[in-house]
């Protein structure tokens, strides 16, 4: 049997019994379309965590020193040059960004103009120096270093800091919306050892100015990222410790190479601060388990829908019982018919799947459109929920077809193996 006459019998067939056609490709559509569907939900919301919720670099290991050690007391346990310098010297590692906290409190207070709207506020803030190659990547104005006392201090807030300011924040408090571009430029008074609410050191109270000049996913999310040079110089101003650093990132060669810096850190007696790394796994992980469960379900409609098409094409094949002998009367060979009744379902797979795709693209704009219209800014918020690759829609498409080939099979094999003979005798 020729592929032209085999498709003029499928289609002869299919549009003579259009509503059993039409309800087998409709079990297919929404098990396939579901599952598009599901699994564009959880790559688009993965995508948003891994992103821009806690953005991560793949080389990047922040090391810090142990909370509890008895090494500390023996001169270990802790983050000085000469650590540093060890570190730097590990197997593996490119690069040591050191990192010192400003280890006493500070205060901004800010009256006057805020893009074009009038802010009167103060807040307790924290600063951590780091190196500039840490954020150079990021700086927009100027240089990242020690500009000297009496001038503006260079610092990078945090992405994720501006995300929150522009989608709760200032909604609720009717200030301006910022861009990135928008607050380069932008300079607020700080005062180091002066706090609200804490003890302050013995030291005298410095008061600075610090000036925006990037913003970076490297920055602190809780304050403000200074050059280490500043730190230092804070530090050792008020008489609080300026020799030893609060945290180090190693940045490694390449991403294969993270578990043994890892382990080599670990032996020197350091700590890894991977709380933001665990919280994405663990967010990944939700998510992941989430979609599994509903991509499961998905497949069992698809499972479902290949029965009906088994206990379909079963029917169809006992009421053409007497068609089916007369084709094999006439020369069709067992692999004929058995063609025929698979080239039927591979029909009803295709096109139920190509159907619960487009359903499924639609109704992921439909809930982007929704989203957009009627959900409130939050952080974070996607311009879109979903993330459709190739892969997953071919997959949908093959997973109908092969739920259809499925449930061909025994029909299939029975309409093969029926005598001619007997079934024209009736």
């Amino acid at each position: 049997m020729t592929s032209r006459s085999l498709l003029a019998l499928v289609r002869l067939s299919l549009f003579r019994d259009r509503r059993g056609a039409a309800f087998s490709a409709f079990g297919v559509a929404m098990g396939v379309g579901s599952l598009v569907f599901f699994l564009g939900l959880g790559l688009g919301v993965g995508k948003v965590v891994r992103e821009k919720v806690f953005p991560q670099d793949a080389r990047l290991v922040d090391v810090v020193p142990p909370t509890l050690s008895l090494g500390a007391f023996i001169g270990g346990g802790k983050i000085d040059q000469a650590a540093v310098d060890r570190l730097a010297a590990l197997p593996g590692v490119e690069r040591v960004y050191r990192k010192m906290t400003v280890r006493v409190p500070a205060v901004s207070r800010y009256e006057g103009d805020f893009f074009g709207a009038r802010l009167r506020m103060g807040v307790e803030i924290l600063a951590v120096g780091v190196d500039p190659g840490l954020v150079k990547k990021d700086i927009q104005l100027g240089e990242f270093s020690d500009p000297g006392p009496g001038k503006p201090i260079p610092g990078v807030a945090a992405s994720r800091l501006l995300e929150i300011y522009n989608k709760s924040f200032a909604p609720a408090r009717r200030l301006p919306q910022l861009s990135p571009t928008m607050v380069v430029g932008f300079a607020f008074p700080v005062e180091f050892n002066r706090s609200f609410v804490a003890a302050t050191a013995p030291g005298p109270i410095t008061q600075e100015q610090v000036q925006v000049v990037g913003v970076s996913d490297r920055g602190l999310l809780a304050g403000i990222t200074i050059p280490l040079e500043v730190a230092v110089r804070i530090n050792r101003s008020a008489g609080v410790d300026a020799e030893t650093f609060t945290g180090a990132t190693l940045q490694a060669v390449d991403p294969s190479a993270v578990p043994r810096v890892v382990e080599e850190a670990k032996r020197m007696g350091l700590q890894i601060d991977d709380q933001e790394r665990r919280l994405a796994e663990n967010a990944g992980a939700a998510v992941a388990v989430t979609t599994s469960a509903l991509a499961l379900l998905s497949a069992l409609i698809c499972l479902l829908a290949g029965v009906n098409i088994a206990h379909a094409l079963s029917a169809s094949v006992r009421a053409r019982a007497k068609e089916i002998g007369v084709m094999q009367a006439v020369g069709a060979s067992r692999s004929d018919v058995r063609d025929l009744v698979f080239a039927e379902a591979a029909a009803l797979g295709l096109f139920g799947g190509a159907v619960g795709t487009v359903l499924a693209v639609a109704a992921m704009k439909a809930v982007d459109l929704l989203s957009a219209s009627y959900l409130p800014p939050f952080p974070f918020k996607p311009d879109t929920f979903f993330a459709l690759p190739w892969y997953v829609v071919a997959g949908g498409v093959a997973l109908g077809l092969l739920a259809a080939l499925a449930g061909a099979y025994f029909p299939a094999r029975h309409a093969a193996s029926m005598d001619p003979a007997r079934t024209l005798a009736g």
